[in-house]
């Protein structure tokens, strides 16, 4: 769940012709620089000219490739997203969700994380091609969550649901977001206790039943259906 920079070689992006090929290599250089720059001077101050500068890539190929600054910033997050990141397997559901609630909490604690995790965040807010890169990157970081449902219904902690399964986006999306509140929203302190309520919180869930899309339709269904009897008068009174 790591938003910024790693030790790891990034991953060929497009029009990369090998991997640790130049294109790879001036790719991740300009990550590096547009990271850089919002840690420093956060997105309202990140410029085109600051990229280049500390990259060692010529403005006129930045904008050439990347057509504008927000197609820097997007591509950063494109870039950051192209790794072997896997769910946590511990060898049990609330275990594996506990694990990944307390990435979320290191990741945005750790002094060599957080900074620029939380920058490329804060740009989200002020850049609509950002959010939709942001939107992308957890999007496929949940969708990479599906082995830990599949897991969890082989051992029997979860019940194999008829047709549709087990959304485990939303699942694995319920064990995060209270952390993610917390972070950016109220700006409360979080920790492993937090993670580890978030995460049972999230078990708890899943086993009523709350991921299956089935039952969530159904939900919709009666909620939708006693709001019409309410509108046309046909609800009884106790």
């Amino acid at each position: 769940m790591q938003l910024s920079r790693t030790p790891e070689s990034p991953a060929p992006g497009p029009g990369t012709r090998r991997p640790g090929g130049r294109t790879a290599r001036t790719r991740a250089a300009v990550r590096d620089a547009v990271l850089a720059g919002l840690v420093e001077h956060g997105y309202p101050g990140l410029t085109v000219e600051y990229v280049a500068e500390h990259s060692g890539v010529h403005k006129t190929t930045l904008y050439r490739r990347w057509g504008s600054l927000e197609g820097l910033l997007a591509d950063a997050l494109d870039l950051a997203g192209e790794d072997s990141w896997t769910p946590p397997d511990t060898g049990s559901l609330e275990g594996d969700l506990r694990a990944l609630a307390r990435e979320v909490v290191e990741s945005f604690t750790d002094p060599a994380t957080s900074v620029s995790g939380s920058a490329i965040i804060a740009a989200a807010f002020q850049s609509q091609r950002a959010a939709e890169a942001l939107s992308a990157y957890y999007g496929e970081r949940f969708k990479r969550c599906e082995p830990l449902v599949q897991r969890a219904v082989e051992r029997g902690e979860l019940p194999a649901a008829r047709e549709e399964g087990i959304d485990a986006g939303a699942l694995a999306r319920a064990a995060c977001a209270p952390l993610f509140f917390r972070l950016f929203i109220t700006r409360e302190p979080v920790d492993e206790r937090t993670a580890d309520q978030a995460a049972a919180a999230a078990v708890a869930a899943a086993h009523a039943g709350v991921f299956t899309p089935a039952s969530g339709e159904a939900r919709a269904a009666s909620d939708s259906g006693a709001s019409a009897a309410k509108e046309t008068g046909t609800t009884t009174e106790p």
